[in-house]
């Protein structure tokens, strides 16, 4: 079972040390997400051509002779120094990370009746599976489904660790009574923001992994026009066959165009959703949670119009990346903190181990 908020039969120094561990695993997790988007965009996919290892070394060749090595061993892939070490220092976060959850893992399995038992678990399998999807993004040659569902394991594994930090420290959150019965109207619309962030994040490692971000060079129209040629059953054909490599991409400038603009009607979407949802948290009266998601979205969306009218830059791009993890973080702490506020008329807990908010959540 799981213990409620405030119970005394918690160990308290055992779920201090998880929740120290799991704090410092979300910020590995961002720094994983990031390197990954760095990898990504600098083209550095391929840049070590087996896995782990990478030209059979533990780090990366640099020396002269082992790059002479690692030409005649991998006669198809030389050596790209510029490439190499971006995707090896990822794959040592991706591993720490992995080492940070079995720990994890771990002091939930001594205290099997606490908190977030089997969600630790089901993170473990998770971010094994992102491995797998690691060695396959190299192995399959960065067939697109293989990467954007890379990326969308990093997003997953982010977000479970974060919502893992926020189900340890939630001592129980109690808020005035009028506040309470108007942020549980929003539920429904929080957690259908949520979905259409992630959907929007899918969208955007699809136009990434085959390389539709610069498809449309203008904005806010795309070839000077607002509905242009798009080949969307081939830009969204999932059934890419395997084998070629697909660095750089495969598919015709169409099928490209009609993925890009997805991506601008997605973030058309989410960028209703969340306004909305900002504007009725501030009536409710929920007003650092309105400015600060409506401030992330502006941000976002500032981004992915810079990295259409100045070409892509790298910085921008993976800033993109990073913010679109911020968004996605903000949004499920709102709705998580909907979900388990309680108002304070009433509090079934002790005031004293839990004293009623009077501001937000």
């Amino acid at each position: 079972m799981e213990y409620l908020a405030g119970d005394p039969t918690e160990n308290n120094a055992h779920t201090d040390w998880r929740l120290r561990l799991a704090l410092l695993g979300s910020l590995l997790a961002i720094a994983v997400v990031v390197l990954g988007a760095f990898t990504r965009l600098s083209d550095a996919g391929l840049g070590c051509p087996d896995w782990p290892g990478c030209y059979g070394h533990l780090t990366w060749p640099d020396e002269a002779h082992e790059i002479a090595s690692a030409n005649a061993a991998f006669p198809q892939s030389p050596v790209a120094t510029d490439k190499t070490w971006p995707e090896m220092v990822h794959r040592y976060f991706a591993g720490t990370l992995l080492l940070l959850v079995a720990g994890l893992t771990v002091l939930a399995w001594r205290r099997r009746g606490q908190r977030g038992f089997k969600q630790t678990h089901f993170l473990l399998a998770l971010i094994l599976l992102q491995a797998a999807f690691g060695m396959w993004t190299v192995t399959l040659k960065l067939w697109p489904q293989v990467v954007t569902a890379h990326l969308l394991g990093g997003m997953a594994t982010l977000a479970m660790l974060w919502l893992t930090v926020e189900r340890l420290r939630n001592r129980g959150r109690f808020i005035p009574a009028h506040e309470f019965r108007a942020l549980q109207k929003l539920r429904p619309l929080a957690f259908a923001t949520v979905v259409a962030v992630g959907l929007q994040i899918a969208l955007g490692g699809w136009t990434s992994s085959n390389y539709a971000a610069l498809a449309c060079a203008d904005f806010p129209t795309c070839h000077s026009q607002w509905w242009p040629q798009a080949d969307f059953t081939q830009g969204f054909n999932i059934a890419q066959h395997i084998g070629p490599n697909y660095l750089g991409g495969a598919l015709e400038n169409q099928a490209r165009t009609a993925i890009h603009i997805t991506h601008r009607i997605g973030a058309l979407v989410v960028s209703v959703l969340v306004l909305t949802l900002a504007a009725l948290a501030w009536r409710a009266g929920s007003r650092r949670w309105a400015v600060g998601l409506a401030a992330v979205l502006a941000l976002q969306v500032c981004l992915g119009i810079a990295n259409v009218v100045l070409f892509l830059p790298l910085p921008v791009a993976v800033a993109h990346n990073a913010c679109a993890a911020l968004l996605l973080l903000g949004l499920l702490t709102f709705c998580y903190r909907i979900q388990t506020a309680q108002p304070a008329a009433g509090n079934p807990v002790d005031v004293d181990e839990a004293p009623p908010l009077t501001g937000e959540l």
